[in-house]
């Protein structure tokens, strides 16, 4: 799937699970969103000199070569439906533990997120190096200043690493085959979805779109917001 799919699938994602998420109070939540929609693009990290991988110049295109590398190279290793989600969720518990490793972690998410979703976001500097590192910092800053320390981290990963392989999995190119692919590489791809088809940028986009709204207004004080300006609309009617 396409950058901004795998973001906005996250994002729904991330919406969808906040009745069971490790967080209180709209900030966490808003936190516990972010970080689900920029963690699935996180698997894509193995690919060194991607549009992802450079984000933050040689910063993250160097660990991405790393990740690349143990990883056996691109959707192997990050796309391991059970590896995956276990081995980066770990990183993201070890990071948690204190708080400049969790800002680079919630600025990671967030600068994935917003480089994901630079097609809806106004001007371009989410996409440059300086202003993408401005806006992700200074946004995990902002999170973690408002809320307690984030031990949900793992979780978030987990969750949005998960979503990833899952959008991956409906692509014609798959997911390897769980820890078996160690032994003898082999894949899972029963869909065969061309990424950027007709049918995900007509139909899934639309519908990961339409989940973020309902799910956000399901789950979060959005909807006690909101209901008094929708019954007044309705008793127009």
């Amino acid at each position: 799937m396409l950058g901004h799919s795998h973001a906005l699938s996250g994002l729904a994602v991330g919406a969808a699970t906040l009745p069971w998420a490790p967080v209180h109070g709209t900030v966490a939540q808003v936190a516990w969103i972010s970080a689900a929609g920029g963690f699935a693009m996180l698997p894509d990290l193995d690919q060194q000199g991607s549009t992802i991988s450079r984000m933050w110049g040689p910063a993250t295109d160097a660990p991405s070569g790393l990740v690349g590398a143990i990883a056996r190279g691109h959707r192997w290793g990050t796309h391991d439906a059970i590896l995956g989600p276990v081995v980066l969720g770990l990183l993201a518990y070890l990071a948690a533990g204190a708080y400049w490793s969790s800002l680079l972690v919630m600025a990671l998410a967030i600068g994935l997120a917003l480089r994901a979703l630079h097609f809806v976001i106004p001007g371009r500097a989410e996409n440059t190096v300086i202003g993408n590192l401005v806006l992700s910092w200074g946004g995990a800053y902002l999170l973690l200043e408002h809320s307690p320390s984030p031990a949900w981290l793992p979780y978030a990963v987990a969750v949005g690493v998960l979503t990833h392989i899952a959008g991956d999995f409906l692509t014609k190119e798959g997911v390897p085959v769980p820890l078996f692919w160690l032994i003898r590489r082999s894949r899972l791809a029963p869909i065969h979805l061309r990424t950027g088809a007709f049918v995900e940028q007509a139909i899934l986009v639309p519908a990961f779109l339409i989940a973020i709204a309902v799910f956000v207004y399901l789950n979060t004080s959005a909807g006690t917001a909101i209901d008094p300006l929708v019954e007044r609309i309705l008793s127009l009617g």
